[in-house]
């Protein structure tokens, strides 16, 4: 099977902080591939900035060396390689200074392409490169994308989005978060809303309890400097894991249309039930991992990679309700961390028990209805049944699952979410990126349950690097009779 691709219109693309690690190991490989599948135009061009001081062959001998290393060989072709690097030009930027700047902007001035400027910087940087857009005339006409976190706070991500606002209206504004760039992700999309089988039965009525696991098996790796200041709940759960909430609970929106889709979303994170201090300690996880094992081996602990105490989470399990006529009841579980057992991202949708049964003791217990939709690794979707065992002997029942994988249903690659996002941003469409208010709306979540860990005089609790986390997590779901959910339970 051929994907279908369709060429977008021409543009140039001026890629901040260049020869960081984002760009090196995410945004050259996803180019790399939309060029190679002849995605992009002729007229396409790519300019990196930094301040390195760095030639234009010198910064294509480094995407030469992203793409050998970070593309699979058999995606790999002379040509394709040669013409993706034909586009490549640099221009050393001082971001924060002077330097640079009016030589950027003299190369874009004939340009009438689409303008596209991405961030892949600090968020304490976004503000100072727009001034300086501004300042240079560039601002006008471009689009701005920038990463995660944006801030640490609900103040801190105010001021960074006065910061980009001040250059850029919201309709120029690309708050990327990779997760809904995901096959998978979107999919959730298509089976709630291109399907008659499933949204009847999502509601209260119908689904017993909602469970989202975003699990690492690394550590912070040579990350230490900024998961110190973030945490598992700033990292992962006030943006990733609280997007695929959204897309989870949401109304149907009246079309796909980017703010038709991001006000329902809006809607789900304005209806999260609150949490008192009181409710925090009750309903909210965190851990930090010590010494232990993990698939290459021991493993040291959070505090000796760091190397000087800390009371930063690496781990956060919570519960939480949705105050609205839909969900209402219905526990969302969420859970993250490094140092897990397995790699993973999985939404559970567990359906409530049937009313009553026909069968007798020995057919065996009768396990509820799951909907499991896996990020990563092996994505796909899996429905849990009950089904008869074959053979003679009277009727034994057991749950096993309708399985879709990506890779054997559709024999294509999957593309990395990049590359579908990147194409967005030439294309104008807002729908997988995140609006001011949404971000701001989850911080506002958030921020109480920062301000209960701040005023209470207690450590994250330890788990074991290579295990499910603290055994508290365990205990916050088995309260409700309810357990984890596992592959082969």
């Amino acid at each position: 099977m051929v994907a279908q691709v369709i060429a977008v219109e021409p543009f140039d693309l001026v890629v901040f902080g260049a020869t960081g690690d984002l760009a090196i190991r995410k945004l050259i490989p996803a180019l790399y591939h939309r060029d190679a599948d002849g995605q992009m135009p002729l007229e396409a061009s790519i300019i990196g900035v930094s301040r390195r001081k760095l030639s234009s062959e010198a910064f294509r001998d480094l995407a030469r060396q992203a793409i050998a290393e970070h593309v699979s060989a058999q995606d790999q072709t002379a040509d394709a390689i040669a013409r993706f690097l034909a586009r490549l030009t640099y221009q050393p930027v001082d971001v924060t200074g002077e330097a640079g700047w009016q030589d950027l902007a003299a190369s874009l001035a004939a340009s009438t392409r689409i303008l596209i400027c991405y961030l892949s910087v600090g968020p304490d940087l976004f503000g100072p490169i727009c001034d300086r857009l501004g300042a240079c005339g560039l601002a006008a006409r471009a689009r701005v994308v920038v990463e995660k976190p944006i801030g640490t706070s609900l103040a801190s991500a105010r001021a960074v989005n006065d910061a980009i606002g001040r250059h850029f209206p919201e309709s120029r504004v690309y708050r990327i978060d990779h997760y809904l760039g995901k096959e998978t992700v979107q999919n959730l999309m298509a089976l709630r809303f291109a399907n008659a089988l499933f949204e009847p039965l999502w509601n209260a009525a119908h689904i017993d309890h909602v469970q989202i696991t975003v699990a690492e098996t690394l550590g912070v790796e040579g990350r230490a400097g900024y998961y110190d200041t973030a945490g598992a709940l700033r990292d992962m759960l006030q943006n990733h894991i609280l997007q695929l909430l959204c897309l989870v609970a949401m109304e149907p929106p009246t079309s796909l249309a980017a703010d038709a889709v991001r006000d329902e979303k809006l809607k789900v994170l304005q209806a999260l039930q609150p949490l008192s201090h009181d409710q925090v300690r009750q309903s909210v996880v965190r851990g930090q991992y010590g010494p232990g094992a993990s698939a290459s081996g021991a493993v040291r602990g959070y505090l000796d990679e760091l190397g000087h105490a800390s009371g930063t989470e690496t781990f956060v399990a919570l519960r939480t309700e949705i105050a609205n006529w839909r969900w209402a009841g219905v526990p969302f579980y969420l859970r993250t961390g490094k140092r897990l057992p397995a790699r993973l991202s999985e939404i559970v949708v567990a359906f409530r028990p049937i009313p009553h049964s026909v069968f007798d003791t020995s057919a065996g217990p009768i396990r509820s209805n799951r909907l499991v939709i896996r990020l990563q690794p092996d994505e796909g979707v899996k429905l849990f049944l009950m089904i008869k065992d074959p053979g003679p002997g009277g009727m034994r029942l057991r749950r096993v699952p309708l399985d879709m994988s990506f890779a054997e249903t559709f024999a294509v690659r999957n593309p990395d979410a990049y590359e579908r996002l990147l194409m967005d941003v030439v294309r104008g469409n807002q729908t997988l990126f995140m609006r001011r208010d949404e971000v701001e709306a989850a911080w506002r979540w958030v921020e109480p349950i920062l301000e209960a860990w701040a005023g209470a005089d207690e450590a994250p609790r330890a788990y074991t690097a290579g295990t499910w986390g603290p055994t508290a997590s365990v205990a916050l779901i088995e309260r409700d009779k309810r357990s984890w959910h596992e592959e082969m339970a």
